[in-house]
């Protein structure tokens, strides 16, 4: 596969006809699409043999996707819509848009906050309700809004689970509105902790986090150990009548669980960016139709960053914001480039370097970095790599892909 896909790049860079093909899914920003050259790339949404594929919500997980693919692009934060254990077994990246749209989901969870605290949603039902030709309009008005009455934020205790990007921005808010924030994510990174306001108060369990905050916000990935990571047990630990905000997935909460703690009072309110069959009509649950992300500024934002990330790699093998993949950089030092994706197993490096040399190809350059059970290796060399070499390294046992760079030629 890899020398056709290498004989592939070479003819269509000989002819000067675009030379990756991008396959899109989903109605992408032209802010991002603009940026893939049109002399080198095709961009459509009926392409045979793509590269690459740029999708936002597309369910790939449903859809055969070609052996042609080298790349995946999410326009967005969240994968589960990928099949990327699938594609690690291939050797195929996929990359996201980290904190491209944290943004406008910041300003969204700032809103049912403070949306929740002041009772605006029940406020609003009942006003609905009213008949204007009551000539009691004005009374029932005033009459009603004592059952509305809200709170202020200041002083209020904000919790957080997931401190990243969109976390970091949320307890930033909240603290210049006069809020104690209390957060807890033992997979924060260390730039995510250096972003995190000094005051935000550090706990040491989710348990710790509920039982202290009024409202609680979720900004976690969906992974099997956050699948219904509140459930009956932890809505328990919560305080009698605090609010729960959900604009991360779906599926962290248990919708049952949420439904009984309303129904008992446990819960006071339940926002999120998720409506269900479950949570439809349920008077203390404002679910809104998957608004986080859903502004001009956010889709240009992810667009550009994943299309960005997308070239580096098709080009020059760079990995960035990749979930599977270590992040790896390399500048060119020759006109000839390598990518080889690998199980991270023992002696890869010995034996990529001895293949090469039986060759008689040098090195110029070689990076290799790991993540977890994968690595990737970049390899700069001086000459040609001819199908041959490429078919080699593909042989060798734990090779997922390889890939052939040379440089463009001038026009």
């Amino acid at each position: 596969m890899a020398d056709r896909v290498a004989d592939r790049v070479a003819d269509r860079m000989a002819d000067r006809i675009p030379q990756f093909r991008i396959l899109t899914l989903n109605q992408i920003s032209p802010q991002g699409l603009h940026r893939f050259p049109s002399e080198r790339y095709a961009v459509g949404k009926s392409l045979d043999d793509p590269d690459a594929i740029l999708l936002r919500s597309h369910d790939l997980t449903r859809t055969p996707i070609p052996s042609s693919v080298r790349a995946i692009g999410r326009a967005g934060a969240g994968t589960n819509n990928i099949p990327v254990a699938e594609m690690s077994r291939r050797g195929v990246p996929v990359f996201n848009a980290p904190g491209a749209n944290a943004n406008a989901v910041k300003e969204l969870v700032l809103t049912a906050l403070l949306m929740a605290a002041r009772n605006v949603v029940p406020a609003l039902r009942y006003v609905q309700a009213l008949d204007p030709a009551d000539a009691a309009l004005e009374a029932k008005v005033e009459e009603g809004k004592k059952q509305f009455a809200g709170l202020e934020l200041p002083h209020r205790t904000l919790g957080i689970l997931g401190l990243g990007a969109i976390g970091g921005l949320v307890a930033d808010t909240a603290i210049k509105l006069g809020m104690k924030v209390i957060g807890f994510d033992p997979e924060i990174t260390v730039e995510a902790a250096w972003r995190l306001p000094a005051t935000v108060r550090k706990a040491n369990s989710i348990e710790e986090v509920l039982k202290h905050s009024d409202f609680v916000t979720l900004h976690l990935p969906l992974l099997p150990a956050t699948r219904h990571l509140i459930d009956d047990t932890r809505l328990g630990v919560m305080k009698s009548g605090a609010v729960l905000l959900n604009f991360a997935r779906d599926a962290i909460v248990d919708e049952a669980a949420i439904v009984a703690a309303l129904h008992g009072r446990r819960l006071k309110a339940y926002f999120c960016d998720f409506p269900s069959a479950a949570l439809l009509r349920e008077p203390g649950v404002v679910a809104l139709p998957h608004l986080g992300a859903s502004t001009s500024e956010a889709e240009d934002n992810c667009a550009v960053m994943v299309v960005d990330q997308l070239r580096r790699y098709l080009e020059d093998g760079t990995i960035e914001n990749a979930v599977n993949f270590p992040s790896v950089d390399m500048p060119r030092e020759a006109p000839y480039r390598v990518g080889i994706a690998n199980a991270n197993v023992p002696n890869m490096l010995g034996q990529i370097s001895s293949t090469m040399a039986k060759a008689g190809l040098n090195i110029h350059t070689m990076i290799n970095k790991s993540k977890g059970e994968m690595a990737y290796t970049l390899v700069d060399i001086d000459s040609p790599v001819d199908d041959g070499v490429i078919a080699s390294l593909a042989g060798i046992a734990g090779v997922l892909s390889v890939r052939s760079m040379p440089k463009e030629r001038d026009a």
